[in-house]
């Protein structure tokens, strides 16, 4: 594994990573797949590989729960279908109970709504079942989110489901690896602090971005065409 205390990065940025994970599922452009960003920041990544296989882009929002007072210390994820989990365990740790989270899953709910309108438009999402469905994100800590998009494309019955990351923790990775049929990753860095640390630019992802790059991939041809 590749130590966090070298102290450099490993990705450029967003695109970098997906540069680097389109190479490595290039196999699957001849499957017609469909690629998933995680909103906002998969979304960028997404791009890059849905360019590549000349697959349809999407966007998949899905919700950190986070504690009460401190947003940021994830206790589980919520998805735009209505598929969440939340660590139980983990929320009892952290001195919560479960009724202390419905106030944010409220928040989340009315943010994931207000997402949706602003990148689809009323629009349904792609169709997934019987489909290769690649889900990306620039990286993950827990990976509770991604957790979550898993199951919600489970729903979907899709023939198969890939995760493709940017930066991961092992630990993280493994356990993505038993819900999905594939996970690549570029980087997996042990010990890890935070998914930013490992690349050089970590802007953040405006909903402008998302907008244009969205459009851009539903316009792009499909294989074979062009």
């Amino acid at each position: 594994m590749i130590g966090a205390t070298e102290g450099r990065a490993f990705l450029r940025d967003r695109r970098d990573a997906g540069r680097r994970l389109a190479a490595r599922l290039e196999r699957y452009r001849d499957a017609r797949p469909v690629v998933f960003g995680l909103a906002r920041g998969g979304v960028v990544v997404a791009a890059e590989i849905a360019d590549r296989l000349r697959a349809p882009l999407e966007v998949l929002i899905v919700r950190k729960i986070g504690a009460p007072s401190e947003p940021e210390y994830g206790l589980g994820a919520l998805a735009e279908d209505g598929t969440r989990f939340v660590d139980a365990a983990r929320v009892r740790a952290a001195g919560y109970a479960m009724g202390d989270l419905e106030p944010i899953i409220a928040r989340e709910l009315a943010e994931i709504r207000r997402r949706a309108a602003a990148y689809r438009g009323g629009r349904p999402l792609e169709e997934m079942r019987g489909r290769t469905v690649i889900l990306v994100d620039d990286g993950v800590a827990t990976g509770g989110t991604m957790r979550v998009g898993i199951d919600a494309a489970r729903r979907q019955e899709p023939g198969r489901v890939v995760v493709a990351l940017g930066v991961a923790p092992p630990d993280a990775v493994e356990r993505l690896r038993r819900q999905a049929d594939e996970v690549v990753v570029c980087v997996e860095p042990e010990p890890f602090f935070a998914v930013g640390e490992w690349f050089e630019r970590f802007d953040q992802v405006e909903d402008r971005e998302v907008e244009e790059l969205l459009t851009q991939g539903r316009e792009a041809p499909p294989v074979g065409v062009g």
